[in-house]
């Protein structure tokens, strides 16, 4: 891969590149460090992870982590045999660049991704760029996702469940419901385009109060964060399903034999 990582380093050279679609996320690139305590109460059981490594391993394959943010997901994927990072958000690069030894961490967006053609086996974006809704459609990112991806590659878009889970209860009942919380918009356009979803029932565990109720103030508005945490007195967990849509570039034969 060393081909990947001359072309890479030469476009990120090219100062003409810009990311004019990018907007930062209100969550980790408000609070980078609290963002690590939520990512570090996903999944305490593995199973979104089993289901990641079930739908394609990255196992000895060149894998792209895609809004990889602060990094924090990096060292998990040390089985791989080429890992790449890319983050549009500056300020989360070096703190992305610091997690292992192991990634390549390189400034870039789902829109412009700093590899070759064909040259990425996996591809995982997670709560990243890919949540479609009425007013963002995200087809651009998956152009460029199939552009980087090798013929019979996959991409995984980790996804909040809209339906399942006390989490999805709390996002149908916030402001924020109108964008990803309430409808089942992004599985349909996802289906529509190709791609396979795959339920995954997991939860959130904080380990303390504290933590959960700080999380909560980041991720809602105060009145709604209080009032949820008014009625659930005693809790530092909930259950949280995810979706995992999963799109598999064409291999060459499947290509061949379109007419």
């Amino acid at each position: 891969m060393v081909g990947a990582l001359v072309y890479a380093r030469a476009w990120w050279n090219d100062r003409r590149v810009s990311f004019t679609d990018f907007v930062p996320s209100g969550n980790q690139g408000v609070d980078p460090e609290l963002y690590d305590i939520e990512n570090a109460a996903i999944d305490p059981n593995g199973s979104m992870w089993q289901e990641l490594v079930k739908q394609a391993t990255w196992v000895g394959k060149t894998l792209v982590d895609l809004g990889c943010g602060s990094g924090w997901w990096l060292p998990k994927y040390e089985e791989a045999a080429e890992l790449y990072g890319i983050e549009p958000d500056p300020s989360l690069l070096d703190t992305a660049r610091s997690r292992t030894d192991r990634a390549t961490v390189l400034a870039g967006s789902a829109e412009h991704v700093p590899l070759p053609d064909n040259s990425v086996d996996v591809v995982h974006a997670r709560f990243a760029y890919f949540f479609p809704h009425p007013n963002f459609d995200p087809t651009a990112g998956l152009v460029e996702v199939a552009r980087v991806l090798k013929p019979g590659g996959s991409l995984i878009v980790i996804d909040n469940d809209t339906e399942q889970g006390e989490f999805a209860a709390l996002l149908r009942e916030s402001a924020y419901g109108d964008l990803q919380g309430n409808t089942t918009y992004a599985r349909s356009w996802w289906e529509e385009h190709g791609a396979d979803t795959i339920e995954v029932m997991s939860s959130w565990q904080f380990k303390t109060r504290y933590d959960l109720e700080r999380v909560l103030h980041l991720e809602f508005s105060p009145e709604f964060a209080d009032r949820w945490l008014r009625e659930n007195p005693d809790r530092t967990s909930l259950s949280y399903g995810y979706l995992l849509h999963v799109w598999q570039k064409p291999s060459l034969h499947e290509a061949e034999e379109k007419p």
